[in-house]
């Protein structure tokens, strides 16, 4: 093993457990800032790195921990991105925050969705992208249509974009190394 496939493996390692924590601590924008300064930083590494390729263990192992870093760390770095959004610390609540009680399940399906775009791009079926954003877009049209609560679409919208975008960046990633 290179060092550079031992650095870019620690930096992801060390991402998916400050991930894992942000899930449980209220300083979700700190962890969140963490967590994608360790993943820009090993795609940096990643797209620097000019030695040999990883084993074929050490590929595995890097495909799963990005993997495992698209569905764990999409959740605390979008929640980041709420409070950003809403301009208000983690226990104040504003519309687009208020707008999660009608959007439920939020979280599993986020999840599940950051895991659906990974596989896709990682199995180079870029038609699975849009399979599955249809079918959140579907899934959530009665929420949407119904505006009842200010913020329910902002947040459908937001939430996707930066789910989609930590997904594809983690796939970004496992395809570097």
């Amino acid at each position: 093993m290179s060092a550079a496939t031992a650095t870019v493996a620690g930096l992801l390692s060390a991402a998916l457990a400050l991930s894992a924590l942000g899930w449980r601590v209220r300083r979700r924008r700190l962890v969140a800032a963490l967590t994608l300064v360790l993943l820009a930083t090993a795609a940096l590494l990643a797209a620097l790195w000019t030695g040999e390729a990883p084993s074929a263990r050490w590929s595995v192992a890097l495909v799963v921990l990005t993997g495992a870093l698209a569905v764990a760390g999409g959740g605390p770095v979008t929640t980041a991105v709420f409070s950003l959004v809403d301009g208000r610390g983690p226990d104040e609540t504003g519309s687009v925050r208020r707008a999660a009680e009608v959007l439920r399940g939020g979280a599993w399906i986020g999840a599940l969705e950051r895991a659906a775009i990974f596989v896709s791009i990682a199995a180079g079926w870029p038609e699975g992208i849009a399979i599955t954003l249809a079918l959140k877009g579907l899934g959530r049209y009665p929420e949407l249509r119904h505006q009842e609560r200010p913020g329910i679409a902002e947040r459908f919208l937001i939430g996707t974009f930066v789910s989609v975008l930590w997904a594809a960046s983690c796939a970004g990633v496992m395809l570097l190394t």
